[in-house]
């Protein structure tokens, strides 16, 4: 009768109902059964005992930027051994859908520090469609491992329009190039995309020859380019994911009119990103009270996506993203010549420029810019290792930028260091975390792969929630966590994902309560599969006992696949899917 039976498990159905001991039956890739009572493990071709186990929905990954990996490597293994069966592309108004293969890419490697040498190839030998419709044909074939769903990126429209040198300068799009975007974003809502993504920082910039260093061509555009796409989103029910200036920020306000539902159809908005900055230690209140302005005064449908975990950067020499929000470290940012960029930070004329900008408050985005705070992780003396700058700067008796600047023009990028620039203070995570008004993503899983290391963000939360229970003051249920972290973000979406009743998608995981522990935040290095290189991660394999995609078994600690994954994850199909938009697609979806 039944595939599979995970038996007597704390069963999560993806809601904020209370939870409860449960067998699950699934068949056919759907759940077939749930009942308080044993079945009859004789009719299942595979019985799974989750006794002291919870059994929930796969988690959602709403914000990634696994444009390239996803094209390699299907599997996406990294994500998916962490409970994530739903996967979100296209973030940042960087997609691969209309442009050319070498645009994408110059599009994409620099802002999401993967390489370029590693992605262009990929996209050379693999990227054949050039609309939306081809791009979604490509991926019904693909052997996708999780579930994908896409936005269209905004620049990647801009630049199939107007061409790469007029998409990233202040030239104002011909109508017809205007008609030709207006026509790529019905297309590819056509196609099951679920709306548009955007960018107006200018901190993130193009990699290439063509027009290296430009800012994204997003941020050329002008409110009137922007609403007459906004209007698309609007009438269609699609979703906008767009981010706020990062070092202004005032423009957040024209987001949240734009966003509005007074005496009209209020447009789907998830921004970027509700943090705890230390450069900014009063912004969640801000991010917190906007959201509250935007969906209770302006009846809108707005959410900001917060990263529940601390957000801690590693970082190698002088690779170092956040140099983009001032002067001279945007000009170190710029140099491409390794030889110039070491002879320029041993100028003393601008050594003494960086000072002064580093210390100028009102260009402060995401970095604190305090070298006290940079604590280094390996270096070949031994003994700085675990000191930060400003310890080793008063030893010699110099400046902290100075130590800094010495010590990597020594060691170059076997200098590894880390800083965290947010969410490091509990309790206003806590209030983020449980805000109506945020959603729970930025894991940026595919990215800044020698940096971050978020592909576990649905455990970390999770500890957040344990935590507070374990000292005796919860501030949400178990029930509800589990719900922030599926249903909530499955709902909002319009996607079939998110729940487990009987009928839904079997996309499962189990997981052991007792192994959310310290070691979430533990960093280990680990191959990128498709790519020949290694990547940053956080392994806490002690958590998830097995993930099932369309009620497979695909991921399942103790098995005797390699490294616990089914052999044909990633190279076959019948796994994952693209997920569509069940409101812009016209479906009935699954009530929340």
């Amino acid at each position: 009768m039944y595939d599979i039976i995970i038996k007597n498990g704390t069963y999560f159905d993806g809601s904020k109902a209370n939870e409860k001991l449960a067998h699950v039956a699934i068949k056919d890739g759907k759940i077939a059964k749930v009942s308080e009572q044993p079945l009859d493990e004789s009719a299942a071709g595979k019985v799974i005992d989750a006794a002291g186990k919870w059994v929930t929905p796969g988690f959602l990954e709403i914000h990634s930027h696994y444009d390239a990996e996803v094209v390699a490597a299907p599997a996406l293994k990294e994500s998916v051994r962490h409970g994530v069966t739903s996967i979100a592309i296209g973030s940042c108004s960087i997609s691969m859908v209309n442009s050319a293969a070498e645009d994408c890419s110059d599009l994409f490697t620099r802002v999401e520090a993967v390489p370029r040498e590693a992605v262009l190839p990929i996209l050379f030998e693999k990227k054949q469609w050039t609309d939306a419709k081809g791009y979604r044909e490509f991926y019904d074939q693909h052997p996708l491992g999780p579930n994908v769903l896409s936005f269209i990126g905004h620049s990647d429209m801009r630049v199939a329009a107007m061409g790469i040198d007029r998409a990233t300068s202040d030239v104002k799009p011909t109508e017809e190039e205007m008609q030709a975007m207006e026509r790529m974003l019905e297309e590819a809502l056509d196609a099951g995309c679920v709306g548009m993504s955007m960018m107006t920082t200018k901190l993130d910039k193009m990699d290439g020859d063509r027009a290296w260093s430009q800012p994204l061509p997003s941020t050329f555009s002008t409110w009137w380019e922007f609403k007459r796409l906004f209007k698309i989103l609007r009438r269609r029910g699609a979703i906008l994911q767009g981010a706020p200036d990062a070092v202004k920020k005032v423009n957040v306000f024209g987001f949240l009119w734009q966003a509005h539902g007074l005496f009209r159809k209020p447009m789907k908005v998830t921004m970027l990103t509700a943090l705890d900055l230390k450069s900014n230690p009063f912004l969640h209140l801000i991010t917190r009270a906007s959201g509250w302005l935007a969906n209770k005064v302006l009846r809108g449908n707005y959410r900001w996506q917060t990263l529940p975990a601390p957000f801690t950067v590693h970082l190698e020499g002088l690779n170092v993203n956040a140099f983009e929000e001032f002067e001279t470290g945007a000009l170190l940012r710029d140099m491409k010549d390794e030889s110039e960029l070491y002879k320029k930070i041993n100028e003393p004329e601008f050594r003494k420029e960086f000072k002064k900008h580093i210390s100028e408050i009102f260009t402060v985005g995401l970095w604190h810019r305090d070298f006290s705070d940079g604590w280094i992780t390996h270096c070949p003396d031994e003994s700085l290792v675990g000191k930060n700058f400003k310890e080793i700067a008063d030893t010699y008796g110099v400046e902290p930028v100075d130590a800094y600047f010495d010590l990597a023009t020594k060691y170059k990028e076997q200098l590894r260091w880390k800083t965290n620039y947010s969410n490091a203070r509990p309790h206003i995570m806590q209030k983020l975390i449980k805000s109506p008004s945020t959603h729970i993503g930025f894991g940026d899983s595919g990215a800044h792969i020698r940096s971050l290391a978020m592909y576990n963000f649905p455990l970390r939360m999770l500890k957040y929630v344990f935590d507070a229970e374990k000292a005796g003051s919860p501030f949400m249920t178990n029930a509800e966590a589990v719900h922030k972290l599926t249903g909530d973000l499955g709902s909002w979406f319009g996607l079939s994902a998110g729940y487990i009743r009987e009928g839904d998608r079997a996309d499962v995981v189990i997981l052991n309560p007792e192994g959310v522990n310290d070691d979430v935040d533990q960093i280990h290095e680990a191959p990128m599969e498709g790519f020949g290189m290694n990547r940053l991660v956080k392994r806490n394999d002690d958590a998830v006992e097995a993930t099932l995609v369309n009620g497979k078994v695909v991921y399942q600690k103790g098995g005797a696949t390699i490294d616990n994954f089914t052999a044909d994850f990633g190279s076959s199909s019948g796994y994952g899917k693209f997920l569509v938009n069940g409101e812009v697609a016209g479906l009935k979806m699954p009530e929340a």
